[in-house]
This record gives structure tokens, C-alpha cells and sequence, in this order.
């Protein structure tokens, strides 16, 4: 049940120009965002609150690098001081509640205190995004953003019920974005992604280590048809496309890569 190949990033120009900024880009589906975008040939902002990882990751695409938590407006405000101007954000940060290992969070004995955190993180981190870059590209009258959603956002979850509260949240503002930037009359694009099972850290505290992470791992994908966790980098390049000019006429729209799970019911490769 191992994902794709990792992918090398093909050099281009389709991002040529671009300013952009990525968020919880110190790992994982981030990291490979702010890799494809650079590979691309924009200009990549890397932040995350986590400093020495998000470092590296700026230093290996030669990239700039902000610190960056998503839930402070003070953070915010210091980026905008940075960076008035820009062309792409995507609003990537985000937790699950279960970073620190196993926890309660089905809706009758999740806490008040985890329910908000995981809020916190991945739909206030959005809203607070999302306004910053309304006004970072009011200037130009165009840019695009990126909300990263999930399978979660769109189905019930019932032992993460915060997680797929809060990235269902995230789907539905990113078409309130969507409308409201059109009605303003600027070309400012807003679209979603929604990942399934992606191999990236967030999945190491569910998969465990030692002989029962194979099992694990085979268990969280058992039910989807291609049989497989995807690639960071994969998610990444439908991201290249919503930030590019490829993608000029897409805005409210919501891109699922979750390797066929909710194309329906589905049976089993012979």
C-alpha cells in the first residue's frame, strides 16, 4: 500500500512572475507545494510557525522564509507589512487533533478545548488567510487562492469530528471567497483542494511504527479503489494549476484527489 514514486518536479515557467505564499510549509504537502510553485519559477514565501524545518525547505527552493501561525492576526499583520502585494496564497496549515498521539474526538466526548484548537488552526488560520490576501491583491484586481480542504470536508468523520467540522467549513468558505470577490468585480480566484489519504507526516501518529504500520497503513486505504496513499506531490500539482493561468476561468470550484474513494461504491481490483 506504498504511495506513488515520489515525483521530481519538472522545471517550467508557468508560475513565471508569481508572487507566492504557502502555509505549514515546513513538511509534507506544503513543503511539496512551495517545491513545485519554486520549480515553476515563482517566487515563494515559506511560512510556518515550526522555524528550522520551514528553513530548509526555503532554503533548499531558494525561497524566503516568515514565520507564520496561522491562528495570530498579529502574524498576519507582520506578512502584510512584509508582503502588501502578492499574487498566490494557499491557506495549507492545518492539524487533525491527533498530533500528539491517540485522542478523543468522535462528537459525544471530544473536549471543548480540542474542538476549538483544531478551529483554531484550520479554519480560523483560513479566514485569516483568505483576508489577507483579498486585500494583498486588491491592487492588481487579480490572484488566486488556495484553500486545502479535504475528503474529510465533504463526508462525516466520526472519530475526527472536529477535523471534518472544520475542513467543511473551509470548503464552504472558500466559495463564500469566491462570490464575494467576483461581486467586487475582481478577478480574484478562490478554489479548494480535498485530499484523502496523502503520505505526509500528519499520518504518523495513526500509522504507528514497527510491524502493526503496514497493517495500518493498509487498513486506511483498504476502501479506496486505486489502493494506495497518494503523493504530496501530487496534490501539489493540481495546486500549480489553480495558481497558474491555466486556471483563470476556475473560482468556487472544489478539486478531490483521493484516489476514487468518493466516486462510489467501489470494488475491490480482481
Amino acid at each position: 500500500m506504498n504511495s506513488a514514486d515520489t515525483k521530481t518536479h519538472a522545471g517550467g515557467t508557468r508560475l513565471a512572475g508569481k508572487l507566492c505564499v504557502v502555509t505549514g510549509a515546513a513538511r509534507g504537502i506544503g513543503a511539496a507545494i512551495a517545491e513545485a510553485f519554486a520549480a515553476q519559477g515563482a517566487s515563494v514565501i515559506v511560512t510556518d510557525k515550526d522555524d528550522d524545518p520551514a528553513r530548509a525547505v526555503a532554503d533548499e527552493t531558494g525561497s524566503r522564509f516568515v514565520h507564520l501561525d496561522v491562528t495570530s492576526e498579529a502574524d498576519w499583520a507582520r506578512l502584510e507589512s512584509q508582503y502588501p502585494e502578492i499574487d498566490v496564497l494557499v491557506n495549507n496549515a492545518g492539524i487533525t487533533g491527533f498530533e500528539d498521539g491517540p485522542a478523543t474526538h468522535d462528537p459525544e466526548h471530544a473536549s471543548l478545548t480540542d474542538w476549538r484548537a483544531v478551529h483554531a488552526t484550520n479554519l480560523d488560520g483560513t479566514f485569516l488567510g483568505c483576508r489577507y490576501a483579498i486585500a494583498a491583491m486588491r491592487s492588481k484586481g487579480s490572484g488566486s487562492i488556495i484553500n486545502m480542504s479535504s475528503r474529510s470536508g465533504m463526508v462525516g468523520i466520526p472519530a475526527a469530528a472536529a477535523y471534518a467540522s472544520s475542513k467543511a467549513a473551509v470548503r464552504n468558505h472558500t466559495k463564500t471567497v469566491a462570490l464575494y470577490c467576483a461581486q467586487q468585480g475582481l478577478n480574484i480566484r478562490c478554489n479548494s483542494i480535498h485530499p484523502a489519504a496523502i503520505m505526509s507526516p500528519m499520518w504518523e501518529p495513526m500509522l504507528g511504527t514497527g510491524a502493526d504500520r503496514e497493517k495500518n497503513a493498509a487498513a486506511f486505504v483498504k476502501d479506496t479503489p486505486m489502493q494506495r496513499f497518494g503523493d504530496p506531490d501530487e496534490v501539489a500539482a493540481l495546486a500549480v494549476l489553480l495558481a497558474s493561468d491555466d486556471a483563470t476561468y476556475m473560482t468556487g470550484a472544489e478539486l478531490t484527489i483521493d484516489g476514487g474513494i468518493l466516486a462510489g461504491s467501489a470494488a475491490s481490483p480482481g
